[in-house]
């Protein structure tokens, strides 16, 4: 019998309502017990004194780009990312090549995860070849172990084919993920349409883009009355269709990404710390994603979401991509920001302005992202501390800092923003079925 103790720390598992000072104890991979005078008797033991202890998190929305573009990501390097950046489960996308549209490759994904760092739950297309035409088989690719489906990357811009995406996917109790985006309206269009695209003359890509698919798509879900989730909301006008969805009682969720919380469209031209009137404007590639980095308003009006719950999960979008593909003019430049490494520091942000609660924070990083998705049915008691959960736990330095160094992250992503940037907000340890997978010099066991 393997036994472990987390001792002294404080334990925050939001699925339970649980924020107290405790020990953790491991037995054979899951977890036994939370309490204090617990049986330590031939138990190796962390010290997690001045520490947060937290059910891993959960990632529904990462790129690990294995098959075919292991140059800019492998399973390996992605769940290394993972657990660095304190997540022992991530849902990997399907815009691989090939896409993850047959049972074959979801086999090959999860069979090259056995030997990564953390779980990964693969998703599934909605479409053959995410080309947007003809459903994928939905029910073998959920047989096949697929936990959602998505043909992210791409909007499923036919609305008869998402309706009858989500009417095959509820056969096997999944949800579609939706990437909104009405291609017409968002037209090539490389960051944010507003002043700071007029100053650096780039195309906008107008904020429509985005919400007019995020109310075509509550209107099928309604319609069908079906579950829907929405990825990456960015916009004030998304968050508050969303809200009113809610509001009627319609099973709609969404997710937000760390960087659509914290950063805004002056970063592309001006930096973290720029002035706008500074005439050296950089164009940093690092900030191209899709959905665009957006206004201050936007970015309010995300973050009371979350805080709101309206907005149900964090989900990072780590987005990898090789030097070169960033390296280059914006208009060429490849979207996405390698995120996992720098989620939690980033949204610690958040905690110590006050904009959020650290549990609040916690919660949206861990059980809600299992409840979006429903991955309970998949991994019974994920992102629980529940006696019976498997021993996935974060030990957290919330007021650690500590400075962004792309060329130390374990991902082959390089491209973020925020190099050289001071964070407040660490992961020390990262345990995955009771074992560490990740963890300073100062955690020893």
């Amino acid at each position: 019998m393997n036994k472990l103790l987390i001792r002294g720390g404080r334990v925050l598992d939001p699925a339970q309502g649980v924020d107290e000072g405790a020990d953790v104890l491991i037995v054979d991979g899951q977890v036994a017990a939370i309490g204090g005078d617990l049986d330590v008797a031939n138990t190796e033991v962390i010290d997690a004194n001045g520490l947060v202890v937290s059910p891993g998190f959960v990632d529904i929305h990462t790129h690990l780009r294995d098959p075919g573009q292991e140059y800019k990501e492998t399973i390996a390097t992605g769940t290394e990312a993972a657990a660095r950046g304190g997540f022992t489960t991530v849902c990997c996308m399907p815009n691989t090549e090939p896409a993850i549209d047959t049972r074959a490759t979801v086999e090959y994904v999860l069979r090259t995860a056995m030997s990564g760092h953390v779980r990964v739950l693969p998703i599934g297309c909605v479409s053959r070849g995410r080309e947007g035409h003809e459903l994928a088989e939905l029910a073998d690719l959920a047989d096949a172990g697929c936990v959602a489906f998505s043909d992210d990357g791409s909007p499923v811009a036919d609305g008869a084919l998402l309706r009858h995406a989500m009417e095959f996917a509820s056969i096997s109790g999944l949800k579609v993920i939706d990437h909104c985006e009405d291609l017409a309206i968002s037209d090539g269009g490389v960051m944010h349409e507003g002043w700071v695209s007029t100053r650096l003359g780039l195309r906008g890509q107008s904020a429509a883009a985005e919400e007019t698919a995020v109310a075509r798509d509550i209107a099928v879900a309604a319609e069908a009355g079906l579950p829907l989730h929405l990825a990456h909301i960015s916009t004030r006008a998304s968050t508050d269709l969303v809200r009113a969805a809610k509001q009627r009682g319609l099973p709609v969720t969404a997710e937000v990404t760390p960087h659509h919380l914290t950063l805004t469209h002056n970063v592309v031209a001006f930096g973290e710390n720029g002035n706008r009137d500074n005439d050296t404007l950089l164009y940093d590639t690092n900030t191209k994603v899709n959905p665009p980095l957006r206004s201050a308003d936007d970015v309010a009006a995300c973050v009371e979401a979350l805080r709101e719950g309206v907005i149900d999960a964090i989900a990072t979008d780590h987005a990898p991509h090789a030097d070169y593909e960033k390296a280059c003019e914006f208009d060429e430049a490849a979207f996405g920001i390698s995120g996992l490494e720098t989620a939690f520091g980033l949204c610690m942000t958040l905690v110590h302005s006050g904009a959020l609660e650290l549990p609040t924070l916690i919660e949206r990083l861990t059980a809600g992202p299992v409840r979006a998705l429903g991955l309970q049915r998949s991994v019974p008691n994920l992102g629980s501390l529940v006696e019976g959960a498997h021993g996935d736990v974060v030990l957290l330095d919330p007021a650690a800092e500590w400075t962004v160094e792309p060329e130390r992250f374990a991902s082959k992503g390089k491209n973020t923003p925020l190099a050289c940037r001071t964070l407040k907000g660490k992961i020390v340890a990262t345990l995955y079925n009771g074992k560490v997978v990740w963890s300073e010099e100062r955690v020893e066991v």
